[in-house]
């Protein structure tokens, strides 16, 4: 599972043969979360209000939205 990147105390990562519809992972020390690359929203886990503004500033951008799902489809679309 590569990490993308690393945001203070959470990491964002993607896994390989993950099941749809896409999303990447935030961990935590207190929380796990799979995010939508489309619309940024909460598909499962927990996530403070804090965290998940600093990681939907970070993956908004056209640099790392096109990275995520860049990253998506490599690992994913076989």
């Amino acid at each position: 599972m590569p990490v993308l990147m690393r945001l203070g105390n959470m990491k964002i990562m993607l896994f390989a043969d993950d099941h749809n519809p896409p999303h990447f992972h935030v961990a935590t020390p207190d929380h796990d979360a799979l995010i939508l690359i489309r619309d940024l929203s909460v598909l499962q886990g927990q996530i403070t209000a804090r965290n998940l503004q600093l990681v939907r500033e970070w993956a908004s951008t056209d640099e790392n939205r096109k990275r995520l799902e860049s990253e998506w489809k490599r690992l994913n679309e076989r």
